[in-house]
């Protein structure tokens, strides 16, 4: 029961032993000791690490995958693919992923003027760009330039107006012009949460009408050459592979059409994103193997080539979530548990006490193995009498601490006394018995999928696994929020262990937040980045690269125009030098909670 479905989400990239969540790879290091390393050296508060070792995994999965396939199906085109660079921008994601790409050809996709500018500067010689989303006249001039430094790029077309400035360009520049793409609008759609990206009402893609005077425009400017990719994507983290088996057969014919009406550099089909990873701890979500997706592209292309008498395209896929999500692990430590204060030590019994006092005191003190569940059930009861009997003015305040105290107490004790060997047990002892967890990082910058779509995670203590987790958790950030939580979930429940943090210490890991998370996040309440490091190996030891301090409060100040410079000058006028170094020092510190033992 202690795994927390690693079977089902771990891909085999973690395992558990003598009570720690361990690396599955090299030396097999415990992330508890990689925290406590970097901690050693100063950083503190929550962690983002990325392991790079795990997207060189993803990318020869990829590869592999389909080039079996590829083999198996005597298919005569290639596979290549491209790396949405929205999924992740960092550099301390992105720099260790080119390095990986290089003996792949794995290329990079851009979607604004920024992205593309990374791409121009970073990308492996002769891999692939393909630039997707709205263009203006810039942007296309920008993939003119990146045309002239040899770069391989291709200006996948959202409507026809950008063709035609694509046209205007070529004119203007006389530069070499870029290989060109359609994007089509299928009818066809994904599935999930993101299914809406595909579709006739999508908001990307030409009809096939445009896709008609598309044509014919090229024609008409003797630029028919230049168009050798289709695009279409229905959707991110699909579930299931039938839309796409759809999607496949519709973008199949469309190409083998262009191709017989004269296309005839027209060389490959982009499938876009949309290969899923499993997010959830409790039941598979992805109802298809990584063999089936591949396996299904590579035989309907073929299939339809071979009906219309056309060449086999090239296979691109665009499939960031899945190379990108399970390389980056979100360490965040235990603050505080909110029962820290209902111990045996915080009883203020009285001479003379309320009768349901008396009788819960008896409750905790009486209790059996026989009697556990029944005591337990009774002192919920007697809590919620004393609560009405507080409401009314019968009892004080301190006899309704005594009651939450004791009850707490019999909880505690009745689950020790049953010895729980599992999560059914403890469902059927008593939903309503939840702990809440503090933990020292804001939900807005670091998982903002789940505060915005309620996104799915794993989520693991990285110690104490060889002990049965009895606290049935809901877990809260340090953000002035009340969304800032991850409430627990009967249907989908996450049990914790009992903590004294007095003692000893407990961190929580977050897994898959590799795709997203970072730059997507928001600095609420002014919380900046987790620290960021990159856990590499060398000669079967690990270490430490690529670090990102979390930034200062000056730093985040200035972010949003602020004028730092000002605000310290504010300080030292109407502060003693004494005071104000004091202050100093916090300004540079980050904004995340430093307390002891954290």
């Amino acid at each position: 029961m202690n795994n927390y479905g690693i079977d089902i989400w771990g891909e085999n990239n973690f395992f558990i032993d003598g009570g720690k969540v361990r690396l599955n790879h090299a030396c097999d290091p415990a992330i508890i000791d990689i925290v406590k390393r970097i901690e050693k050296e100063g950083y503190k508060g929550p962690l983002t690490l990325r392991f790079p070792h795990l997207i060189r995994k993803q990318i020869n999965t990829l590869y592999s995958k389909f080039e079996t396939s590829i083999k198996e199906y005597e298919y005569k085109g290639k596979f290549n693919a491209v790396f949405p660079l929205k999924v992740n921008q960092y550099p301390s994601f992105l720099q260790p992923l080119i390095k990986e790409a290089k003996d792949y050809n794995y290329g990079l996709e851009a979607g604004s003027k920024a992205e593309l500018l990374i791409a121009m500067a970073y990308n492996n010689e002769n891999a692939p760009i393909t630039v997707n989303g709205f263009k203006d006249k810039e942007m296309i001039h920008l993939g003119f330039i990146a045309k002239q430094m040899g770069h391989d790029v291709t200006l996948t077309i959202e409507g026809l107006n950008e063709l035609n400035t694509i046209i205007e360009v070529h004119k203007e520049t006389k530069l070499s012009c870029p290989n060109i793409g359609l994007r089509v609008r299928l009818h066809s759609s994904g599935s999930g949460i993101w299914a809406k990206s595909g579709g006739i009402d999508s908001k990307f893609g030409l009809s096939s009408t445009e896709i008609l005077d598309a044509l014919e425009i090229l024609e008409k400017n003797n630029m028919t050459q230049y168009l050798t990719m289709i695009h279409f994507h229905i959707g991110s983290s699909m579930n299931s592979i039938a839309p796409l088996k759809k999607a496949l057969k519709e973008s199949g014919h469309i190409y083998a059409e262009l191709k017989n009406m004269g296309a005839s550099n027209l060389k490959a089909i982009n499938i876009g994103g949309g290969l899923a990873i499993e997010y959830s701890q409790f039941n598979r979500s992805r109802f298809y193997s990584l063999d089936e997706f591949a396996n299904d592209v590579v035989y309907i292309l073929k299939d339809i080539a071979k009906q219309k008498g056309v060449e086999e395209p090239d296979i691109f896929t665009e499939s960031g979530r899945f190379i990108a999500a399970n390389s980056t692990v979100l360490i965040t430590p235990v603050l505080e548990l909110y029962s820290s204060q209902l111990e045996i030590k915080n009883l203020r019994l009285k001479d003379t006490n309320p009768p349901l006092i008396t009788e819960l005191y008896d409750l905790y003190n009486d209790m059996t193995k026989k009697t556990a569940l029944e005591f337990m059930h009774d002192s919920l009861e007697h809590m919620e009498s004393l609560l009405t009997l507080f409401d009314l003015g019968y009892i004080d305040l301190q006899d309704r601490s005594n009651s939450e105290v004791l009850t707490h107490l019999i909880i505690k004790k009745a689950i020790l006394i049953l010895e729980v060997k599992d999560y059914t047990e403890l469902k059927t002892i008593e939903k309503r018995i939840k702990e809440k967890y503090l933990l020292n990082f804001s939900i807005f910058q670091s998982l903002p999928d789940f505060w915005g779509i309620n996104q799915e995670f794993p989520v693991m203590p990285l110690t104490h696994l060889d002990k049965t987790p009895t606290r049935s958790a809901s877990l809260w950030d340090i953000t002035c929020d009340s969304d800032g939580e991850i409430e627990f979930d009967n249907n989908k429940p996450l049990y914790l262990h009992d903590i004294n943090l007095k003692e000893e210490e407990y961190y929580l890991a977050f897994f898959n937040v590799g795709a997203y998370q970072d730059t997507m996040g928001i600095q609420h309440n002014l919380f900046s980045h987790p620290t960021q490091i990159n856990v590499s190996f060398k000669d079967d030891e690990y270490f430490l690269e690529k670090i990102l301090p979390a930034q200062s409060i000056l730093d985040i100040l200035d972010d949003i125009d602020y004028d730092s410079n000002e605000i310290k000058e504010i300080f030292k006028d109407k502060l003693d030098s004494n005071t104000y170094k004091v202050l100093e020092k916090y300004l540079y510190d980050n904004s995340y909670l430093n307390t002891i033992g954290n």
